[in-house]
């Protein structure tokens, strides 16, 4: 386990310290965050925003996390505490999650938490019955997309609504960050009650202009610039979009598609960008640091995911005044606040072209956006 933390993260917004009339500081409450992979995407970003925005002197804070990565690095130079528990890994096996499960209670047994709180499903199930037998007073599960909505088998999707369920039962708050997923909870059996909606928040970016952003990443292309910020895993449902990019180039249109972001799929993808003649008009950046300041380069953003909750980047790419393409996965409130966007059925590469083609190319201005503070204020009072 990491070393203590240090007094305190400059980003962070921090309160005034309460004292008592003694003078004496009064006790933080302590939060265990609890993730399976400490890489970079969604859920990660919305532990690292929790974990650094805590009010110090109400809140003590410890990550604990199964594979390491940006998460944890971002982590340590925030001088936020983590724990790392070796065994948890993303995909099921029985004999790693037995020991999981049991490093997790050691975990919890040894930090003490007085709120745990649980991301990403594998994590989750294991920790919200560890939680439960050790006797942790508030158990609280972020549902960052139900994974029984995943492209899976009748069978797969069946025990995944059960472990879901399981957990969501041995929680005593379940948070969701979109509508929909707001829905599908509360239509779970014992589940009502429980359910918050909370939507992420963030803080606008500083976009880089056009010009800038084009520069940085080597754009030239005087034609439709379509692009995506992404993990690159089935689940955003990227060989779609490059299967469009291909319906495009035969339609005679002008077009070039930049992915920003790394992931399982990155040599697979770059072999269907292949497959279909169209390499020379996909550009695979990898991960960049602070991409979402670049997005003014393009004319469209484009999100085909096949399962999502309500992923940051459409925020972004809404505050950096883009039309936007993505399915009709993603949260129906964001939908409902930004008129510009084009929602298509997932896993249609012949949608996603049509979109492309008929996207506008005004420039809308979003302003009615979630804030990061409101989130932030929202989680404490659940805590």
């Amino acid at each position: 386990m990491a070393q203590n933390k240090l007094p305190i993260y400059p980003r962070a917004k921090r309160l005034e310290v309460n004292r008592s009339p003694l003078g004496v500081l009064p006790e933080r409450k302590k939060i265990l965050f609890l993730i399976t992979k400490a890489t970079w995407g969604g859920a990660q970003r919305y532990v690292f925003d929790l974990a650094t925005h805590l009010p110090e002197n109400e809140f003590e804070v410890v990550v604990a996390y199964g594979a390491s990565g940006k998460l944890l690095q971002d982590l340590k130079t925030a001088s936020i505490e983590t724990y790392e528990l070796p065994s948890l890994g993303r995909d099921v096996a029985i004999i790693s999650d037995i020991k999981s499960f049991f490093a997790i209670l050691k975990c919890i047994r040894t930090i003490q938490p007085d709120v745990i709180h649980l991301n990403s499903s594998k994590a989750a199930a294991l920790g919200a019955l560890a939680a439960r037998l050790a006797g942790v007073k508030k158990i609280i599960f972020t549902v960052h997309g139900w994974p029984f909505n995943e492209k899976r088998n009748e069978f797969a999707r069946v025990m995944m609504y059960i472990i879901s369920w399981f957990t969501a039962f041995v929680s005593h708050t379940v948070i969701v960050v979109s509508k929909s997923d707001e829905a599908q909870g509360k239509r779970m059996r014992w589940m009502s009650g429980k359910v918050r909606y909370i939507p992420i928040g963030i803080k606008p970016p500083l976009f880089l202009s056009r010009e800038e952003a084009s520069t940085f990443l080597a754009l030239t292309s005087n034609g439709l610039r379509v692009g995506t910020i992404a993990e690159l895993t089935p689940n955003k449902g990227l060989r779609y979009a490059i299967e469009a990019i291909a319906l495009l180039e035969e339609q005679g249109v002008d077009v070039s598609y930049s992915i920003i972001g790394d992931g399982e799929q990155r040599a697979e993808l770059k072999d269907i960008a292949v497959k279909f003649d169209v390499i020379d008009r996909v550009t695979f950046h990898g991960s960049i640091p602070d991409a979402a300041k670049y997005l003014r380069a393009f004319d469209v953003f484009l999100l085909p995911s096949t399962k999502e909750g309500m992923p940051y980047v459409l925020l972004e790419a809404a505050l950096a005044d883009l039309p936007i393409v993505t399915t009709s996965v993603i949260d129906p409130e964001f939908v409902h606040r930004y008129p510009f966007i084009r929602l298509i059925e997932p896993a249609s590469s012949e949608e996603i072209a049509g979109a492309l083609k008929n996207a506008p190319r005004t420039r809308p201005q979003y302003q009615d956006y979630p804030t990061l503070d409101n989130m932030i204020t929202s989680t404490i009072a659940l805590y």
